[in-house]
């Protein structure tokens, strides 16, 4: 970018964005009005109440090169820009994470792929993380100050679970941990020094629906942050900002890049709160770099697609595997037995491409299963468009001794399956073949 379209891009900048002027005193009001982005005006910015999903995966927050004329969004492969005297009025108005300075507060590249995953969740603001657990653990240390209270479930992805056990103390934050279905639970788990509820909006691995409208419902009454992680359901499945959530979180290693190449996180919401968790990660460090960025954004552009794929694919696996004598029992939310009533007034768009179901032969028949699939592919994670198969015991819940797993109702032989995008006759035949070595039935 030359100095001319820098200093144009800056003028543009002050005189396009509400709340924003030469003249604002960004520093010493606290109630200064804030802006969406950060964006550059050369960004293409779309309204998510007037576009579906799919056009805003492919077109929201793309960076249209006013000097090549580039369809998609280049790589700024640098680690500072140059000083202009919009960067030290930046400095001055505590502007800068809406200016190119240095790439850790920011770089237009992350800025493209950032405005994205805002239009997709509904939000204003999202940042971009080197992980999923730098979004998760920087967030949780963002919203939260010493003395404060966390209000969670232990039906969590491992690594937050233990963050959240661990770690968090050490910080100063007390953590209490309650069934992440029972509303009434979560609000008599509220202390006087609460101050956030953090949960999965379908959890990881046995696919319990929180009761996330409601959730929101007590955040405001109660004054309290809500961040949900939405790693499973994806902004095509839910938008739990409008159902109250402050912060959503996800593993953009999972669906949001659906690749399996690329390891990222990301927390959006509205740009105040986002500026405390993007204050956060620049002591902390985890931002995303550029190049993975543009592997996230390119990743994005198919995301509705992909889902569409995903959900139709579970909803078929699971009540393929309901019916099939070697399984003892299937977790989707799509299946008539499944406990949680809300979940189909949430759930109107799918629930996701996650199927959790337990083996008949317990631990021993499931390593077996794994090792007889073909196509189907035993690994750890989950939302890339290949199918991956694990069980929770061995892998992400393996911090867990058994007595914890029993009580989140991980029970021997529950396998967790990523159901991909292959062609779902070659997923039933290879489910088939290996469920008939490892336990002695066919369907």
């Amino acid at each position: 970018m030359s100095r001319n379209i820098l200093k144009d891009w800056a003028g543009r900048f002050r005189s396009e964005t509400p709340g924003v002027s030469a003249k604002t005193e960004w520093a010493d009001q606290l109630t200064r009005s804030r802006h969406a982005g950060p964006r550059m005006s050369v960004q293409t910015a779309m309204d998510p109440a007037t576009h579906g999903t799919g056009t805003l995966s492919v077109h929201a927050g793309t960076y249209n090169d006013p000097v090549t004329g580039a369809v998609g969004t280049p790589v700024f492969n640098a680690t500072t820009f140059l000083f202009q005297k919009e960067s030290y009025k930046a400095f001055d108005q505590g502007m800068i994470r809406d200016y190119p300075i240095y790439t850790r507060y920011g770089n237009p590249t992350q800025w493209a792929v950032q405005d994205k995953i805002a239009a997709l969740e509904h939000a204003e603001s999202a940042i971009v993380f080197s992980s999923g657990m730098a979004a998760i653990s920087t967030t949780l240390l963002a919203l939260t100050t010493r003395g404060g209270h966390i209000v969670t479930a232990r039906d969590l992805y491992g690594g937050s679970f233990n963050l959240l056990r661990d770690d968090m103390h050490q910080f100063g934050r007390e953590v209490s941990f309650v069934d992440p279905t029972d509303a009434d639970a979560i609000e008599a788990a509220i202390r006087d020094n609460t101050q956030l509820l953090y949960f999965e909006t379908l959890t990881n691995p046995l696919l319990k629906c929180a009761p996330v409208a409601r959730l929101g419902e007590l955040a405001r009454q109660r004054d309290l942050f809500l961040a949900l992680d939405n790693t499973f359901l994806t902004p095509v499945c839910m938008t739990p900002i409008d159902l109250g959530a402050h912060v959503v979180l996800h593993s953009g290693t999972k669906y949001l890049n659906g690749h399996s190449d690329l390891v990222a996180g990301s927390a959006a919401g509205s740009r105040k709160y986002l500026d405390m968790i993007w204050s956060q990660m620049l002591k902390l460090g985890g931002s995303l770099n550029p190049q993975d960025c543009a592997v996230l954004e390119r990743g994005l552009k198919t995301l509705d697609l992909r889902m569409r794929a995903h959900v139709a694919g579970a909803r078929q696996i699971a009540t393929y595997l309901d019916g099939h004598p070697g399984v003892a029992r299937v977790y989707h939310p799509d299946l008539p037995d499944y406990p949680y009533d809300w979940a189909a007034g949430l759930l109107p768009r799918g629930a996701g491409g996650m199927v959790s179901f337990e083996v008949k032969g317990g631990d021993e028949a499931g390593l077996k299963l794994m090792s007889e699939l073909r196509i189907i592919q035993a690994a750890t994670s989950l939302g890339g468009v290949e199918s991956l198969i694990s069980m929770p015991f061995n892998t992400s819940h393996s911090s867990m001794v058994e007595r914890q797993r029993r009580e989140v109702g991980i029970n021997p032989g529950l396998m967790r399956l990523s159901v991909g995008i292959e062609d779902l006759a070659d997923l039933r035949r290879d489910l088939s073949d290996a469920l008939a070595a490892a336990t002695g039935e066919r369907a």
